[in-house]
C-alpha cells in the first residue's frame, strides 16, 4: 500500500480537502501535548517524511519547511499539563486535535486521524491505527507536531534545566526519573501522572 491510498481513497469518494491529523507529547511526564492538521494537494510527494519518531531529529526539522511550503493549509494546537492534570491525556490530545482542525484554513471536508478516537466535529473522518505510518497526510502532521512540541520543550530548558528537557523532551530518562527523584516536580509536569511523585 503506497502512503496516499487513503486519501486517494477519500478523492474517489468526492472529498477534496482531506487534512491529516496527529499529536505529539501523549507519553511524557512533562510539558504540553501538540496537535497538528494539515492539508496536502493531491499528487503531493514529501520523500522521507513518515512517522515522525521513525526520523532524526535533523530529518524532522528539515521536513518541517518542506510541509509547510507544501501545504494547502496546517495549523498546530498546544493543550497545557494543566488541562492533562484536569482532563486526562486522552481528553487532552483529543481537544488538541479539535483545536487544531477548526484553526485550519481552508476548512477541511474529510479527516484522516491517528489512532482509534474521532473527534467530536460534524465532518466525515476516518481513525487509521498506525496511520503515521500508512498516510503521508498524517505523517506529516505527525512531524509538525513533534517538532513544534520538541521546540516548546527545549525552550522549558532554560528555566529549569536540571531536568533536561532539551533532551529529553519530557520523557521519564534515567536522567529525568534521577531529578524528579532529588527535585521534585516543576510547574510542566504532569502531577497525575503515576511516575512523577516518586
Amino acid at each position: 500500500m503506497n502512503n496516499r491510498f487513503y486519501e486517494c481513497q477519500a478523492r474517489g469518494a468526492g472529498y477534496s480537502l482531506i487534512a491529516g491529523v496527529d499529536e505529539a507529547g501523549r507519553g511524557p511526564l512533562a510539558g504540553p501535548v501538540v496537535a497538528a492538521a494539515v492539508i496536502l494537494p493531491e499528487g503531493t510527494e514529501l520523500k522521507g517524511v513518515t512517522d515522525s519518531k521513525k526520523m532524526s531529529e535533523r530529518a524532522r526539522e528539515e521536513a518541517f519547511s518542506r510541509i509547510e511550503r507544501a501545504a494547502v493549509g496546517f495549523s498546530l494546537s498546544v493543550v497545557s499539563p494543566e488541562e492533562i492534570d484536569r482532563i486526562n491525556i486522552l481528553q487532552a490530545s483529543r481537544k488538541a486535535m479539535m483545536q487544531a482542525i477548526l484553526m485550519l484554513d481552508p476548512q477541511p471536508d474529510f479527516l484522516l486521524i491517528d489512532g482509534t478516537h474521532p473527534v467530536d466535529l460534524a465532518i466525515h473522518q476516518r481513525c487509521i491505527i498506525k496511520g503515521d505510518q500508512l498516510s503521508l497526510s498524517i505523517s506529516a502532521a505527525s512531524v509538525l507536531a513533534k517538532v513544534y512540541r520538541d521546540s516548546i520543550m527545549r525552550s522549558y530548558h532554560t528555566p529549569f534545566p536540571q531536568y533536561g528537557f532539551s533532551s529529553n523532551k519530557g520523557y521519564g530518562t534515567q536522567g529525568h526519573m534521577g531529578a524528579l527523584k532529588s527535585f521534585g516536580p516543576c510547574r510542566i509536569h504532569r502531577l497525575t501522572f503515576r511516575r512523577v511523585l516518586v
